[in-house]
């Protein structure tokens, strides 16, 4: 008798599975956070925050970090943990670079606090008590805000008019899309409290990371529900700000 032919189930199965895996990254290709649209790659922008941090941390020494900075930053990011679980679409890309962002920036406050007190111990717990307390005002604030939010926010409802519709507004005071985008003019202000800062003290990696996420934000801004133009302003004036001190480094080292 002939041999009956070899089943092709296993051949059929492999093309299935490699056409399933095809058509799933063709519909991410076009998903609403995939790389053709700004919801991608403004996060991924963001990346650069952290991973600037930890390359410094890996190849440069501490007297470049700024302290001031990186502390605003842990501030910021971990605001925009929250917006990025709160935006729609929902973008786990900035959940993920911020997230990594506060730890990176929380352990650049631990090598400048290290690195203080063994260059400058006279002067270094005067230091780190100043940045403690600015440290603990803003958690204040913050815990403040948080339980006092409800009930200004039932009271605005209540009065009716304009304090209704600011009360109403998806991207108003009540709401984090108001408060992370904002907290970014920290950004700005510690880059102009820093105009004339040394240049073999700015960090290269973390001033094109900054200049770069402004500037892709910018677009990002206006492609999010609900649209923000506080965000749009404010990442206008952090990429002109951070490309200041981008262009003055740029020029001491290269030019």
């Amino acid at each position: 008798a002939l041999a009956s032919p070899r089943p092709r189930s296993g051949i059929s199965g492999r093309a299935q599975g490699l056409l399933r895996e095809v058509a799933a990254m063709a519909a991410w290709l076009s998903s609403a956070t995939g790389p053709m649209t700004t919801h991608f790659w403004g996060p991924v922008a963001n990346w650069g925050l952290s991973l600037s941090a930890i390359y410094d941390a890996s190849m440069k020494g501490p007297e470049i970090i700024n302290e001031r900075m990186s502390a605003t930053q842990v501030v910021y990011s971990g605001l925009f943990v929250r917006f990025a679980w709160c935006v729609q679409p929902r973008n786990y890309i900035l959940f993920t670079c911020h997230t990594a962002n506060v730890a990176a920036q929380t352990n650049q406050l631990r090598r400048w606090a290290d690195y203080k007190l063994e260059t400058d111990p006279v002067n270094a717990p005067a230091q780190l008590q100043n940045l403690g307390m600015l440290a603990g005002g803003a958690g204040t604030a913050l815990v403040a805000s948080l339980v006092a939010r409800k009930p200004i926010l039932n009271a605005c409802m209540n009065m009716g008019g304009p304090l209704k519709k600011i009360a109403e507004a998806p991207a108003g005071p009540f709401y984090i899309h108001f408060w992370a985008p904002n907290f970014k003019w920290a950004l700005s202000i510690n880059n102009l409290l820093d105009y004339d800062r040394p240049t073999d003290k700015i960090s290269l990696s973390m001033t094109s990371a900054l200049t770069l996420t402004g500037t892709i934000f910018m677009r990002w801004s206006f492609v999010i529900t609900p649209v923000n133009y506080s965000l749009f302003f404010v990442n206008l004036v952090l990429s002109t700000s951070s490309g200041y001190h981008l262009c003055r480094k740029i020029k001491a080292d290269y030019l």
